[in-house]
């Protein structure tokens, strides 16, 4: 098998993982571990007020989705460039 079949086959892995839990639980709603907490906080203590509010709170779910997506595109997108940074350093000084 060659490399480009291997990413190939390796993407499509990742893109059934990503979409066959949509098709799976149709009617499930996905929500954040942040509003979670918050559910079991309210079940346990009625009359528990937070720490703090944020600063900032987005308009709407969908740009705070975003604003996470872009978070985490960023910081992959540094993390990848000083991996093949330092892969390239190291193929470099072997030959």
């Amino acid at each position: 098998m060659s490399t480009a079949q291997k990413n190939i086959f390796l993407l499509l892995i990742v893109i059934l993982l990503a979409v066959i839990p949509f098709f799976l639980h149709r009617s499930a709603e996905f929500g954040g571990a942040d509003d979670q907490a918050e559910e079991t906080i309210t079940q346990i203590r009625p009359d528990y007020e937070p720490w703090f509010k944020p600063v900032w709170e987005p308009p709407s779910g969908e740009v705070e989705s975003f604003l996470f997506a872009a978070q985490a595109a960023i910081g992959s997108g540094i993390v990848g460039y000083f991996l093949g940074y330092s892969r390239g350093k190291k193929h470099r000084e072997q030959k």
